[in-house]
């Protein structure tokens, strides 16, 4: 009998000690930080730009006391602009560092390689750079499956669709452009820019002459300048990311007659015009943002809190990783929790005025869903030209700093 009480004693004064035991660890666990992973291309400006612009953003939430009482740290793995690079180092971020967010790459091809993994670890994936379609494609096609993703940077459809906005406002009704000549590389984000390009010029009033995807790893375009040159296009409306530098040296030194408009990624990093040893005058692009523009009242405060930091402005990865860290601890507050369902539910609910516009997500029956929208009161973007060294906005209006130039060589179409 006595031993019987003696055992029910022991077991109730275990499972007092454990509950114990349990409350100091939850406690302890409380205190911990909130890790958020950042997998990133830190060979490479932009991808530099990506932990530094989510480390600025940890230091201010921290700062002023953190979420839920705990501090935010940033854990960075290099991922050598490899997929599998990236897929090892998410798979090290959950299991063994044990992130309750991931901020990954701007390369399209990395985040689509993630995104099964975000879904079968159930951890929360959101993209700073990447572009293609294919990546909201999968959450709007299987959402409980892929909810775990979200896409903090415009669709290469919504690129496509502001690109033609601004060729119709800066090229066509000011100075009645008629043809045009699409130039991309070939890669997964350009695809669906493409599809769109084809679509919107036209309507824009531009009727395409000539359409070219190059390799990537081309390094001389003077046989693509010469064709596309002989077409007599009014301008070329560029997709290119990987390459940047060589073609612009090359417009500017075989004196293309033909203007340059859409996207070149690398004319948005801040060396860009020493980079192409001034060869930049006259290159226009479309980004999210620019150091010396107010897009929101966040935009020069951050890029300035970066200067400060690193010691050169932000390229657009540092923009919207910074707002992505804002965005993945606001979840985490509402939530009151790192639970990546609930974590998931509140991001869905997302309605932040960031560095690059306010914020919100569109949701499972759109067509982009947990893509951010695009448009009039979201994220515009922002087409900047290098002039005299620095990227001078020129459109949307409201926020233009001055008017689009182009160098003497480059004939306008009468």
């Amino acid at each position: 009998m006595n031993h019987h009480r003696q055992l029910r004693w022991s077991a109730t004064g275990l499972a007092a000690i454990t509950a114990g035991l349990l409350a100091t660890t939850a406690h302890a666990q409380s205190g911990d930080p909130i890790k958020i992973g950042v997998i990133a291309e830190v060979q490479s400006i932009a991808g530099q730009a990506t932990p530094g612009g989510a480390q600025i953003a940890a230091d201010e939430i921290n700062a002023k006391g953190g979420i839920l009482g705990r501090k935010i740290e940033i854990v960075t793995y290099d991922n050598k602009s490899s997929s599998a690079d990236s897929v090892r180092a998410f798979q090290r971020a959950v299991s063994e560092d044990k992130v309750s967010a991931v901020i990954a790459s701007y390369i399209s091809e990395v985040v689509l390689a993630l995104e099964p993994w975000a879904a079968r670890l159930k951890m929360p994936l959101i993209t700073p750079g990447a572009a293609s379609n294919e990546i909201t494609k999968a959450i709007h096609n299987d959402y409980e499956k892929n909810k775990y993703t979200f896409h903090g940077y415009l669709t290469s459809a919504a690129q496509a669709q502001l690109v033609c906005d601004a060729t119709k406002d800066l090229l066509v009704d000011s100075l009645k452009f008629k043809t045009v000549a699409i130039m991309s590389e070939d890669a997964a984000w350009t695809k669906p820019l493409d599809i769109g390009y084809e679509a919107c010029l036209p309507k824009a009033g531009l009727k395409v002459l000539d359409h070219v995807r190059f390799s990537p790893d081309t390094t001389d375009f003077t046989p693509i300048f010469n064709n596309i040159e002989a077409k007599k296009p009014d301008v070329i409306v560029t997709g290119i990311s990987h390459v940047g530098v060589q073609p612009t040296v090359q417009w500017k030194n075989q004196q293309v007659p033909v203007a340059l408009f859409g996207i070149s990624a690398q004319a948005l990093s801040p060396t860009f015009w020493k980079d192409t040893n001034g060869a930049a005058d006259g290159v226009p692009s479309l980004a999210v943002a620019t150091p010396d523009v107010a897009v929101t009242p966040k935009t020069k405060p951050f890029a300035a809190a970066f200067k400060a930091k690193f010691g050169t402005p932000p390229a657009y990865t540092g923009y919207t990783s910074y707002d992505d860290v804002y965005i993945i601890a606001e979840a985490i507050q509402r939530a009151g929790s790192t639970d990546p369902d609930k974590m998931v539910a509140e991001m869905e609910k997302t309605n932040f005025e960031g560095t690059i516009g306010r914020i919100q997500f569109y949701g499972k029956d759109d067509e982009f869903t947990h893509g951010i929208k695009s448009g009039p009161g979201f994220v515009t973007g922002l087409v900047f030209q290098w002039q005299n060294e620095k990227q001078v906005t020129v459109w949307p209006q409201p926020i233009a700093e001055g008017k689009l130039k182009f160098p003497d060589f480059v004939k306008l179409s009468q």
